[in-house]
């Protein structure tokens, strides 16, 4: 009898550790409203949270936000046994040769490290940023309250921290608070350096900046839509990358632009109410966000945020001129939105840390030939590939193919020239990896 409670017990404890949709459903409902609500409050109590202000009190200015931001994160570790490592990654940014720093100081990252258990080394990245401006980037004394711009992507990322705590990954997920973003990308820039410096291995950098915004300059109200900015190709791509795509097609199947399509199915299909709009477009028309230092170096970054922003509140001092009300106030932040676009967040963390690696090497063959011929190099922990394609001006993979633990595979009847491919892994879960591009080609 003790013996068939054992088995039992311990069939429980497998399935309870298994992932199955209904695990995204439940992250989904574990985003809270109310406490995003709480954080965005916080965040613009402190005054202003310009990367120059003050940081010795305890109550205004960004050192205080940041303390409290850490101070958030090692309590949400502490209720998960621990399960985060918090801790300040920091680069000094001087005056010197830079027209948008009024003083040296340090930019400072606040960081939680929710480690793999198989693939520690494995890191998928969600970041908001800590820092808010006023209408002039140098006023580091003016009220800058940054609700929207971006309490509301940091109040997120917190509340992501929180939800997937409960949950044990096989590849690593951080969460951080970026600084310096509104100066010129500081934080980010030196979160990338680091990144590469310690050799990590990075899956998708998940750049939330202004997630609680629907009504729009243009007049549209739209809780449902929101937009992923994407790079069609990688920033530092070699000769032979570029000769390739040129002959060979890619122009818009980067590793960013996987990622894009990776959180657009996801949503898609554990989000249906939700709108995901792909932008093709590194971001906004001659803007900047806080993915893009990663994309420099390399990695697969993107940029989730609002669908229709309002001008008049982004970099703004809060006043009123001729009957418009200017400034970045609580106000205007729709949280129930912000926790929307945090869910689809956190379900795409949670996918691809328990997703298998997607394989590295594509090969692809069959010209001039009716099929289409792939060979790839396996990843641990895959039991199974997918051959995805579509045709050459879809922004979506529409068909596939599950094709079993097998290295390579003929797509009998489908001529090469019509259409895109690529393979991604697929876990004993069910869960997939990011889908890879042909990077090279059967000779």
């Amino acid at each position: 009898m003790k013996l068939q409670k054992l088995i039992i017990i311990s069939l429980l404890s497998i399935i309870s550790n298994a992932q199955t949709p209904q695990d995204f459903y439940n992250i989904i409902d574990a985003v809270s409203e109310n406490q995003i609500e709480k954080n965005i409050q916080t965040l613009v109590n402190f005054g202003t949270r310009n990367t120059f202000s003050d940081t010795l009190s305890n109550s205004r200015g960004i050192g205080a936000a940041r303390r409290w931001i850490k101070s958030e994160f090692e309590t949400i570790s502490n209720d998960c046994n621990n399960c985060l490592n918090v801790f300040y990654q920091k680069d000094l940014v001087t005056k010197k040769g830079n027209n948008r720093v009024p003083h040296d100081a340090w930019v400072v990252n606040v960081l939680a490290v929710q480690k793999g258990t198989k693939h520690p080394n494995n890191y998928i990245i969600m970041s908001g940023d800590i820092d808010s401006r006023g209408s002039d980037t140098m006023d580091f004394t003016t009220d800058a309250p940054g609700a929207n711009d971006n309490a509301s992507g940091m109040a997120g990322t917190i509340e992501a921290a929180r939800v997937l705590s409960h949950y044990q990954f096989e590849n690593s997920i951080i969460y951080v608070g970026l600084s310096g973003e509104e100066q010129g990308l500081f934080g980010g820039a030196g979160l990338a350096a680091y990144a590469k410096k310690q050799g990590w291995n990075i899956i998708g950098v998940f750049n939330n900046d202004m997630i609680g915004n629907i009504q729009g300059v243009d007049g549209v109200i739209d809780n449902r839509t929101f937009r992923i900015f994407s790079e069609p190709v990688a920033a530092n791509e070699s000769e032979r990358e570029r000769t390739l795509r040129r002959f060979y097609g890619g122009e818009v199947d980067g590793i960013s632009r996987q990622l894009a399509r990776y959180i657009h199915k996801n949503t898609h299909t554990f989000m249906p109410e939700m709108n995901p709009m792909m932008v093709y477009r590194l971001d906004r028309f001659g803007r900047g966000g806080h993915h893009r230092p990663f994309n420099d170096l390399g990695f697969a970054g993107i940029r989730i945020m609002e669908a229709h922003e309002n001008y008049t509140q982004q970099h703004q001092d809060i006043r009123e001129e001729n009957g418009i009300a200017y400034g970045d106030v609580i106000e205007h932040v729709n949280f129930n939105y912000t926790k929307k676009l945090t869910a689809v967040n956190a379900i795409n963390l949670a996918s691809l840390a328990w997703a298998p690696a997607a394989p590295k090497t594509v090969v692809i063959g069959g010209i001039v030939e009716a099929n289409a011929k792939f060979k790839w190099d396996k990843v641990e922990g895959a039991k199974g590939y997918k051959i995805y394609w579509r045709d050459t001006t879809s922004p979506t993979w529409d068909h596939s193919r599950y094709v079993g633990n097998v290295d390579a595979f003929t797509l009998e009847g489908i001529v090469i020239d019509n259409y895109f491919f690529g393979i991604a892994s697929v876990g004993e879960n069910g869960i997939e990896s990011v889908i890879t591009f042909p990077n090279n080609i059967i000779k």
